[in-house]
């Protein structure tokens, strides 16, 4: 059949109008420059997924100056035309995609980049950033009033970045919903100790320096990353059930105290492998510094990380996250309950498996110590706000959560369920309705009541 000249310029017209709208929906364009956290709305980054960091670090405790380049492979969500990292202060010297110049530059912590070319959706791309500076701690209400980050030591520094600080000391996509594997090179002065996560791949020494090669081969949320440099006595073994070990413990701080806590570190790895589920990573251990400024510890993947040894319970507490905060990682801040709350609540069973006290026992001394005008009781624990995400009502309060559910459900579909949970997110993210879900699914129950009471309603639940 053959067209008239009216019809076949109405075919021409239609053809050129499709043509335009697919070029159009298929043009790139930038990545967000945030991921939208209501607490972090620029941190992490939109249009690509990390993959892998590769740091190569170098650090002068003298000057307190940090070189660094880092190599991101990462795979593009979209086309884009350009995209941004987290970055905080320090300056950027060059900066190559695919191994080509890329233009870049900086608004406030974000680094915007604009390669040469188009990063073409699902295809893989490396970027790499050479930089340097004096790191600076971050402040503020966040952490318990304490500085957090890149922190100086009399001997190096101590690194424990939860939750916006790992963009203080590399360039990165630091948002916990966006993880990656890390290969991890320090180079520090001879005679000084450089740990980070994972296991140790190599160690040797040149000229007046001393090179370290750490590798965490499972996902890792940024600001669970950690290069922590200074003088430590290293012993390194297997528990008994034959996870390795490592425990480095600055000399200072070898007899503060008498917490062994290489041994309480290997009890506590194998006893929670039986009630979490197994161990989710390579090695378990720990990294004891002198840092008294810092007034807290943190559950560095694979390591945790203690200004100070205090106390048996802040170790479990630390071990225990290694399922509830490392492996299962939130995929909002608001959600931190599922971290805290957990790791609360392990200090519990942990006095429940030692004999001392019951979990029951513990939620009630924890509900009674609280009058009902408190402050304690006035957050909300499915949203504690920013500056109050890691106040103590999210650590006791989640706690009671888990111990009601259990006095609820029942032992037998509880301890079902801790594993189930580890399991269903095993190096991955996870938010408060899909632990509700997963709750009804093995207990067979409705459980919309307990959770509104006790995670999302403000004032002294009634028991």
């Amino acid at each position: 059949m053959a067209l008239s000249r009216s019809a076949r310029l109405g075919v021409l017209v239609t053809a050129a109008a499709s043509f335009l709208t697919v070029a159009a929906s298929s043009a790139p364009t930038p990545g967000a420059p945030g991921i939208g956290d209501s607490y972090f709305p620029q941190l992490g980054n939109g249009g690509f997924d990390a993959r892998h960091y590769a740091l190569d670090i170098a650090y002068n405790p003298d000057t307190d100056r940090l070189d660094g380049r880092t190599t991101l492979t990462a795979r593009a969500t979209q086309d884009l035309s350009s995209f941004d990292l987290d970055l905080q202060k320090l300056t950027v010297s060059r900066v190559e995609v695919n191994g080509r110049r890329a233009h870049f530059a900086r608004d406030g912590d974000e680094l915007r980049i604009t390669p040469s070319g188009i990063l073409r959706k699902n295809r893989t791309f490396e970027v790499t950033v050479t930089y340097g500076g004096v790191p600076e701690p971050l402040g503020g209400p966040i952490v318990f009033g304490s500085k957090y980050g890149w922190m100086k030591t009399a001997d190096g520094v101590f690194v424990a970045c939860e939750p916006n600080a790992a963009s203080t000391w590399f360039p990165s996509s630091d948002h916990p919903s966006d993880k990656a594997t890390y290969d991890i090179r320090i180079k520090a002065p001879k005679g000084l100790t450089a740990v980070s996560n994972g296991r140790l791949v190599s160690k040797w020494d040149k000229g007046g320096s001393t090179y370290t090669h750490w590798r965490e081969s499972r996902p890792m949320a940024t600001y669970l990353a950690t290069a922590t440099i200074g003088k430590f006595d290293v012993r390194t073994g297997r528990t008994p059930s034959g996870i390795p070990i490592y425990v480095a413990i600055d000399p200072k701080l070898k007899n503060s105290n008498s917490v062994d806590v290489y041994a309480v570190t290997a009890a506590a790895t194998d006893y929670w492998s039986q009630v979490f589920g197994p161990y989710p990573f390579e090695e378990t251990g720990a990294i004891v510094d002198d840092m008294p400024e810092a007034g807290f510890s943190l559950e560095v993947q694979s390591k945790p990380a203690y200004s100070a040894v205090r106390n048996e319970t802040t170790i479990v507490h630390e071990l225990a996250h290694q399922w509830f905060g490392d492996s299962v990682s939130v995929e909002r801040w608001k959600d931190i309950w599922l971290n805290e709350g957990f790791a609360t609540y392990a200090q519990w069973l942990w006095a429940e498996h030692k004999g001392t006290r019951s979990a029951h026992d513990s939620f009630l001394a924890a509900y009674d110590a609280v009058p009902a005008g408190n402050a304690f009781w006035q957050i909300k624990v499915a949203d504690p706000q920013r500056d109050t995400m890691f106040a103590s009502a999210v650590y006791q309060r989640g706690a009671m959560t888990l111990q009601a559910l259990r006095e609820r459900i029942g032992d037998k579909a509880f301890f079902r369920l801790l594993p189930a949970w580890t399991r269903a997110h095993r190096y991955g993210n996870a938010n408060t309705g899909e632990f509700v879900r997963l709750a009804e699914k093995i207990s067979g129950q409705n459980l919309d009541d307990l959770f509104q009471k006790w995670l999302h309603t403000t004032g002294k639940p009634a028991l």
